[in-house]
């Protein structure tokens, strides 16, 4: 079984100082604040929207240094039917975050990448 990918999702970075990542994002390159979600006092994501995609960024990831990257796929539950039937690890189960669910699986090499949908029916 394989998995439909229809497009990127988001391409994340995660930072340690949100007013100073703000300042480089917004005033320096002048990308417009898409979404921004306070999960908890002072954890913050924020998404630019960049020509059609989505880049964010975010202080809830302590730890994290590295991008990520994710997929949009067509079918979230499949999805991990296909990830859990090819015994590949799952790093995080799915969860919902706003009007997204996600899950994040490692690759061979145990990079992570998560595979996301927009909308909560699947």
């Amino acid at each position: 079984m394989s998995i439909q990918v229809k497009e990127l999702a988001f391409v994340l970075h995660p930072v340690t100082d949100v007013p100073r990542a703000r300042k480089f994002y917004e005033d320096l390159l002048d990308l417009k604040v898409g979404m921004q979600i306070e999960f908890a006092p002072g954890k913050w994501w924020i998404e630019y929207d960049i020509a059609g995609q989505a880049l964010a960024i975010t202080n809830a990831m302590p730890g994290k240094p590295a991008s990520a990257l994710a997929l949009e796929v067509a079918d979230l539950t499949a999805a991990l039917q296909a990830v859990e039937a090819a015994a590949y690890k799952i790093v995080t189960p799915i969860a919902v975050y706003g009007q997204c669910r996600m899950f994040q699986v490692a690759d061979a090499d145990g990079n992570e990448l998560t595979l996301h949908s927009r909308k909560l029916q699947d």
